[in-house]
């Protein structure tokens, strides 16, 4: 059996994906491998061939971003509600090393280190970004429950 890590988007569709919290009209959002900021997450989109943004129609160009806004809406009221230092989002559409269309979003914080506040998130060192109490496992359960609740609140589902 591939591993999904191999094939993300292809393991969503097959219902493989342990990361995905919900189908949107997109794609997938899921929750990130790692939540060194506690509420990370990727949009992804439903066709693995898709490589950047402008590959897509723009009618579903305008769905990926509208789903990539209701994320970060949901992801900022879960945080907000977890934390009162959430302190924004920080959406980025990359591409550079992964070659098919995917969006970060990361909730940003007020306890942040001041030296990090400025600078995008996986600037943080691999062993913050990769410790072990923030890879992603079965004590993130009450956080992505509550990610797949608003999502599904804000998408009008359930």
């Amino acid at each position: 059996m591939i591993d999904w890590r191999t094939d993300r988007i292809g393991s969503a569709l097959r219902g493989e994906n342990p990361t995905v919290l919900a189908r949107l009209e997109s794609g997938f959002a899921v929750i990130g491998d790692t939540q060194f900021l506690p509420g990370y997450c990727v949009l992804l989109p439903d066709d693995p061939a898709i490589d950047r943004l402008l590959d897509l129609p723009r009618p579903r160009r305008l769905a990926f971003l509208a789903d990539m806004d209701l994320l970060g809406e949901a992801i900022a009221a879960v945080c907000a509600r977890r934390d009162p230092a959430f302190r924004r989002m920080n959406y980025a559409i990359l591409g550079n090393t992964d070659a098919f269309l995917h969006a970060h979003l990361h909730p940003r914080y007020d306890w942040e280190p001041a030296e990090f506040i400025g600078v995008p998130a996986w600037h943080r060192p691999a062993e913050v970004r990769d410790a072990p109490e923030a890879l992603l496992g079965p004590h993130h359960d009450d956080l992505r429950a509550e990610l797949t609740t608003e999502i599904g609140r804000l998408a009008g589902v359930g």
